[in-house]
């Protein structure tokens, strides 16, 4: 696929700067891929198009204030520290702005009031601004106390972010992210408590986000290009919330491009030991098992749990194996996230979308507004 098929021209007026207030005010596009119909909602009114039974799987990761202030140990010149992800209990992979940055340059971290509250070595350069750096304590417990950083909003947001919770989903809950999940961004806690009154059900995963998702695909075709990795948890008892939903005929409705991520991930763990469990036995283990090879029961499930990093990259032609249905907000042109449903929903209706989206003044990208894919 040529990565030029995913580009699309948007006028700047529409990129989002600030949230709407309450979250669930933004507008809501259903897009059915079975008709190829778009209808245009209020986010509020999601459980119109939602069943008794659906099962809501989001991301509960909580976006680190990843932005430090900091200055060189050695002559005061002014340094910005952005953690992307956490290597051990000291080490942070970085983008580091500050002039003739070296390995052994030693940083001072500032705390709000410019006072040095932590010091940290430049131990690696990588490609570009990025290195590894070693603090001299556990820097989470700073963040966590609110001594240090700010909120790493996304380059094309130039409005400060007056309130930081607003650049979290109300269920964030694990530190490690360095962009927020956005399309779990939409949901209010009395709109979560109305769902379930409905029948639906929620899950949650863990994805911690990269900065690399805003990374434009500058490749001439979609497939030569490397995606990033991410660091992901799906535990046991979310993945047999998952497995019973696909045994019951029950839709299984990613919050979000990350939740795709680890869904499909747990999917193709889950073939491999399925493969493996072939190979060794030549029937189902158990006399009262309920399926066949395709099934979930019997240790043949969709997806087993996991903890690690995944590369998994979804383009068109990719085949979904977990995944009924996605919300999602508006991405990028030429992103990997733009590539995602297009290959979930088709390029041609995506960008059908798009248009009917920016005709009818959409709010775009992380502060924007959502679409539901069904």
């Amino acid at each position: 696929m040529l990565t030029s098929e995913l580009d699309y021209e948007l006028p700047s007026e529409l990129i989002a700067q600030t949230p709407i207030e309450p979250r669930d005010a933004s507008r809501l596009l259903i897009v059915r891929r079975d008709t190829g119909e778009l209808t245009h909602h209020m986010f509020r009114d999601i459980g119109e198009y939602l069943r008794p039974g659906d099962l809501l799987v989001a991301n509960e990761s909580r976006v680190i204030p990843a932005r430090l202030r900091a200055r060189k140990a050695r002559t005061g010149g002014a340094v910005e520290i952005l953690l992307l992800r956490r290597l051990d209990d000291l080490m942070w992979q970085t983008l580091i702005g500050g002039k003739r940055m070296r390995p052994g340059a030693r940083l001072e971290v500032l705390d709000k009031s410019g006072q040095c509250v932590a010091k940290a070595q430049v131990v690696e350069m990588h490609e570009g601004p990025q290195c590894n750096v070693r603090f001299d304590q556990p820097v989470e417990s700073l963040l966590e106390a609110g001594q240090v950083g700010s909120m790493p909003l996304p380059p094309y947001i130039h409005t400060p972010l007056t309130n930081p919770e607003r650049y979290q989903t109300i269920y964030s809950h694990t530190l490690g992210s360095a962009a927020a999940p956005t399309a779990g961004l939409h949901f209010t806690p009395d709109l979560m408590v109305a769902l379930r009154r409905q029948g639906v059900e929620f899950a949650f995963v863990t994805l911690h986000i990269g900065l690399d998702t805003f990374k434009p695909v500058y490749e001439e075709t979609v497939e030569e290009h490397h995606i990033h990795t991410e660091w992901c948890s799906l535990s046991p008892e979310v993945a047999r919330q998952i497995n019973e939903a696909r045994l019951a005929g029950r839709r299984v409705i990613a919050v979000g491009t990350t939740s795709v991520r680890v869904l499909e991930s747990a999917a193709r763990k889950s073939q491999i030991a399925n493969s493996k469990s072939q190979i060794s036995n030549s029937k189902p283990q158990s006399e009262n098992c309920a399926t066949d090879w395709a099934g979930v029961t019997c240790g043949w499930q969709t997806v087993s749990a996991f903890d690690g990093f995944t590369d998994l990259y979804i383009y068109p032609g990719f085949q979904f194996r977990v995944v009924n249905a996605m919300l999602t907000n508006f991405h990028l042109p030429r992103s990997t996230l733009l590539a995602l449903v297009s290959a979930f929903a088709g390029r041609d209706l995506i960008f059908r979308a798009y248009q009917a989206a920016i005709q009818e003044r959409y709010r775009f990208y992380s502060f924007g507004d959502a679409m539901l894919i069904l």
